[in-house]
C-alpha cells in the first residue's frame, strides 16, 4: 500500500461520517426533482424616478394621489403640480400670488382633487380650479371616504356636507399631522400629543404606551381586516378600535422607527414609509425592504399612491418614483437581459465586462471601460454561453461561446511568451485606461513593502502588441487563472466540438508547461512572478507572508493539473498533481479551505472554490482523494447561507447531482432587479440590522442576507452580506443572472 493510500484511506473508509460532519453547519435546503420550478409569470418590479423640476423645493413632495386617468398629483413645498399619463413634464397649477407651500392632495369619490396650501383648501374639477370658502388657513391635511371628506389644520376640523364646509368641534391638539376617516363617520386623528378617534362630537385620546409606541403620531392606515395601523416615532401600533394589538420596530424588520406614512396595496399588502425608504408587510407580516437610490429619488418617504394597474407612486424629499408591477416570466427576463448584454457589454475582441457611466446614474452616457479582471469576467461570460448551448443547442450560443474562448487564448497570444497570458486587452488608441502605468519613487516601495512585504511595483502594466494592434496588461493574478480555467472546462464539456476541444487542450497545455518550468509561479514578461499568481511549494509551504494563500492556491493547483491531465491524458500531470499531494501536502492543505483563519477571509474565495469542485469532481477517479473533496465540499456548502451565491449552489448540484436551495435560486432570479446600475446602498443607516465583523473582517457587514433587489452588486464575486457598496459610474453585465439561469435550465431546476 502506498503512502497515499495509506493516508487517505480514513477518509475512505468513514465517507458517511464526513457527510455527517459537514452537516453540522448550516441546513441545506435540499428540493425533491418534483419540485423543480415551471416559468410561469410573476411580478417583476422596476424603478422609474421623476424630477418634478430642478428646484428643491419642488422635489420635496409631501403628498401624492393618482386620479382614474392615471394622471400623478403633487403637492410639495413649492406648490402643487400635476403630470398627465402619458408624459414625463409637470405642470404648475396654482401660480401668482396664491403660489406657496402646499401639504395635502387627495381625489374625492366623485374625481374632484382636493388641495391643502398654505393659503386656503382647493378643489379641481372640470379643468376649474375653485378656492373654497369656510375653513381657516393652513390647511395640512385631507382625508376623504366615499362621501366623507374632511380638512384639517392647526385651525381646527371641517367636514363637507351638501351645503359646504362646517367646521366640528372635536377639542384635539393642534398638532395635526395625519387622519383617515373609516367612512362610517368616524375619524382618526393623529397629532403629537398622540391619536384621537372622533366620532358623534366627541374624542377619545390614546397615548399613553399600552395603547401606542409614541404618542407622535405620523401616518394612519386600515388594513384590509378592518385594523388600524398607526405610524409614530419608534414604529407601527397594530390596533382594533379598542386595543394595541401588535407592535412593529426594527426587531421586526422596520428599517427606520420614524414612521411617515402608512397605506395599504390593492393587493392588501401594508406599505410603511419611513425616513429610510419603504417596507412592506404581508398578511404574515413578513417585511420586504425598498430603498437607496435603485428604487426611490430619496429615501425620505412622505406619501405613498396606488394607480389602477397597482403601480406605487412615491413621494420623497428628492422627488416622485414610480415603483412598477410588471409581470414576466424568467425567460422573459432573460431576454431583457441577454439584449442589455449584447448592447452594451461586449467590446472587441470579444471581452465582456461592465460599462463607465460618464454622468453618475445617467445610463445613456455609458462607455466602454477596462477591469483587471476582465478574464475572469469574460470567463464567466463564456461558462454562461456554454450552458445555452447544452440547454438549447443554439448555434448563436456556440458561436459565441467559441468567440468568448477565442479572446481568452488571445491573452496568452498577445504576450508573445510560452504560457502567461494578460488580465485584459484594448485598442492603442483607448484614452481612459483603468489603471494605466506609472512610476513608483522610493518612497512609495517602501510604504508599499511595509504595508506588504509581497508587493511588487509594475511600474509598465500595459504593453503595446508586437503588431501595433493592442494594449495589453499584464500582472495577472490567481483569480484571472481561475476564472480562466473555470471557464475551459465548462466550455470544453458543455459546447466546444472536437476540434475545439483540441484547441482547448493546446491552450491548457501551454499555462500548465509554462508553470511548472517556473515551479508553479506565473511568470510575467519581466522574468519574475506576478503579484499574486503564486502556487510554488517554495512560498505556499515556506514561506508565512504566504501563509493565508495556503489552502485556496494548494487546491487551486491541483484543480489545474487535474484538468489538464483529464482533457490530455499526459501522464506528466497526473504524476505531478500525485507529487505535490505526497510530497508537498498539497491536499492536506486544500483539506484546510474551511477553516481559514478569520483574519484571512476573503469573500471572492468562497466563489473561486466553486470554480475549481467541479473540475476535480469531474476528472478524480480515486475515491480515497474523492472522499477528501467529497468531505470539503459538504463542509463548504454547509457553511454558506442558503440564497448567498447562486453559482455555488449550482456548481454543488454540478458537482453531486443533489439539487439544493431551489427555492432560494428562483427567489434570487426573480428578485434580481432588472437596472443593472450600481446604485449605492449603504445598510448600516438601517435600523433592522446589526453592523458585524465576520466572517470578512476586513468589511463591514450586516447580519442579515439582503435580497437581490437589496444588493449594491449582484455579481457573484462581490460580498452579499457588505454593508456599504455602490459606485454611480458602474452599470454592471448581466452574467450574474443569465449564467446561472442557464445553469438551472441545463440542471432541470427550471423547466
Amino acid at each position: 500500500m502506498s503512502k497515499l493510500q495509506i493516508k487517505y484511506c480514513f477518509f475512505f473508509f468513514f465517507l458517511f461520517a464526513s457527510f455527517a460532519f459537514a452537516g453540522c453547519g448550516k441546513k441545506i435546503n435540499s428540493h425533491p426533482e418534483n419540485e423543480d420550478y415551471k416559468d410561469v409569470p410573476f411580478i417583476q418590479e422596476t424603478h422609474v424616478g421623476y424630477k418634478i423640476s430642478d428646484n428643491a423645493d419642488d422635489n420635496e413632495v409631501r403628498s401624492i394621489a393618482v386620479d382614474k386617468q392615471s394622471n400623478v398629483w403633487v403637492a410639495t413645498a413649492a406648490g402643487i403640480f400635476r403630470k398627465s399619463a402619458e408624459s414625463r413634464k409637470w405642470d404648475e397649477i396654482i401660480t401668482g400670488e396664491n403660489k406657496g407651500p402646499a401639504y395635502s392632495v387627495v381625489i374625492a369619490e366623485d374625481g374632484t382633487v382636493l388641495f391643502g396650501t398654505w393659503n386656503c383648501l382647493y378643489s379641481y374639477a372640470n379643468l376649474q380650479l375653485k378656492k373654497e370658502e369656510g375653513l381657516v388657513p393652513p390647511i395640512s391635511v385631507i382625508c376623504t371616504s366615499g362621501n366623507e371628506t374632511f380638512a384639517l389644520g392647526p385651525n381646527g376640523i371641517w367636514q363637507h356636507s351638501e351645503n359646504g364646509w362646517k367646521q366640528l368641534n372635536y377639542p384635539i391638539a393642534r398638532s395635526v399631522r395625519c387622519a383617515e376617516t373609516d367612512g362610517k363617520g368616524s375619524l382618526w386623528v393623529g397629532t403629537d400629543a398622540g391619536i384621537y378617534f372622533c366620532k358623534n362630537g366627541k374624542s377619545t385620546l390614546y397615548q399613553n404606551t399600552n395603547e401606542l409606541i409614541s404618542a407622535y403620531v405620523r401616518a394612519i392606515g386600515f388594513a384590509p381586516n378592518g385594523n388600524c395601523w398607526v405610524g409614530t416615532m419608534g414604529g407601527v401600533a397594530v390596533r382594533n378600535d379598542e386595543k394595541l394589538q401588535k407592535k412593529i420596530t426594527p426587531a421586526e424588520g422596520l428599517s427606520n422607527s420614524f414612521v411617515t406614512c402608512i397605506v395599504p396595496s390593492p393587493d392588501g399588502t401594508m406599505w410603511i414609509g419611513t425616513e429610510l425608504g419603504i417596507v412592506r408587510f404581508d398578511r404574515e407580516y413578513k417585511p420586504s425592504l425598498r430603498f437607496s437610490r435603485r428604487w426611490l429619488m430619496n429615501d425620505k418617504v412622505n406619501d405613498i399612491a396606488f394607480d389602477n394597474e397597482g403601480n406605487a407612486w412615491v413621494a420623497t424629499n428628492g422627488g416622485v418614483s414610480q415603483i412598477k408591477r410588471n409581470t414576466m416570466t424568467l425567460a422573459e427576463k432573460e431576454k431583457d437581459f441577454y439584449h442589455q448584454l449584447m448592447y452594451r457589454h461586449i467590446r472587441e475582441p470579444w471581452t465582456c465586462g461592465s460599462v463607465y457611466l460618464e454622468i453618475p446614474g445617467d445610463t445613456a452616457s455609458w462607455r466602454h471601460e477596462d477591469d483587471d479582471n476582465d478574464g475572469e469576467y469574460t470567463g464567466g461570460y463564456l461558462a454562461m454561453e456554454s450552458f445555452r448551448y447544452a440547454t438549447t443547442k443554439s448555434e448563436d450560443a456556440h458561436t459565441k461561446a467559441r468567440k468568448a474562448f477565442d479572446f481568452l487564448r488571445q491573452l496568452q497570444t498577445v504576450t508573445r511568451t510560452a504560457g502567461f497570458f494578460a488580465r485584459s486587452i484594448v485598442p492603442p488608441t483607448w484614452n481612459k485606461l483603468h489603471d494605466g502605468n506609472r512610476t513608483y519613487t522610493p518612497q512609495q516601495i517602501a510604504d508599499e513593502l511595509v504595508k506588504d512585504p509581497r508587493y511588487k511595483p509594475v511600474e509598465n502594466r500595459w504593453r503595446l502588441s508586437a503588431d501595433g494592434k493592442w494594449l495589453w496588461k499584464g500582472d495577472t493574478s490567481t483569480d484571472e487563472m481561475d476564472g480562466h480555467f473555470m471557464a475551459y472546462f465548462y466550455f470544453y464539456e458543455y459546447a466546444a466540438n472536437d476540434q475545439e476541444k483540441q484547441m482547448v487542450r493546446d491552450h491548457v497545455r501551454k499555462i500548465i508547461d509554462e508553470l511548472i518550468r517556473n515551479n508553479y509561479n506565473l511568470v510575467d514578461i519581466d522574468g519574475t512572478h506576478t503579484h499574486w499568481a503564486v502556487w510554488s511549494p517554495d512560498q505556499i509551504n515556506r514561506d508565512p507572508d504566504w501563509a493565508s494563500e495556503k489552502s485556496l492556491n494548494s487546491m487551486e493547483l491541483l484543480g489545474y493539473l487535474k484538468f489538464a491531465y483529464g482533457i490530455t491524458g499526459d501522464e506528466k500531470y497526473q504524476k505531478e498533481y500525485l507529487r505535490l499531494i505526497e510530497k508537498e501536502g498539497y491536499l492536506e492543505n486544500a483539506r484546510k479551505v474551511n477553516e481559514k483563519n478569520p483574519a484571512w477571509q476573503i469573500y471572492f474565495d468562497r466563489t473561486l472554490e466553486g470554480y475549481t469542485f467541479p473540475v476535480l469532481f469531474r476528472y478524480e477517479t480515486d475515491p480515497k482523494i474523492k472522499a477528501v473533496y467529497t468531505e470539503m465540499l459538504e463542509k463548504w456548502m454547509a457553511d454558506q447561507e442558503s440564497g448567498e451565491n447562486l453559482i455555488n449552489n449550482l456548481a454543488y448540484t454540478l458537482c453531486t447531482g443533489k439539487k439544493i436551495n431551489t427555492e432560494q435560486t428562483i427567489d434570487f432570479l426573480k428578485d434580481a432587479p432588472l437596472d443593472l446600475v450600481e446604485w449605492p446602498i449603504d445598510h448600516s443607516l438601517r435600523e433592522d440590522v446589526k453592523l458585524v465583523r465576520y466572517p470578512i473582517m476586513e468589511e463591514v457587514q450586516i447580519d442579515k442576507l439582503p435580497p437581490a433587489s437589496m444588493r449594491a452588486t449582484v455579481r457573484w464575486d462581490k460580498n452579499p452580506w457588505s454593508a456599504r457598496q455602490g459606485n454611480l459610474h458602474a452599470m454592471r453585465e448581466p452574467v450574474f443572472w443569465l449564467w446561472p439561469y442557464w445553469e438551472a435550465r441545463y440542471l432541470g431546476i427550471i423547466q
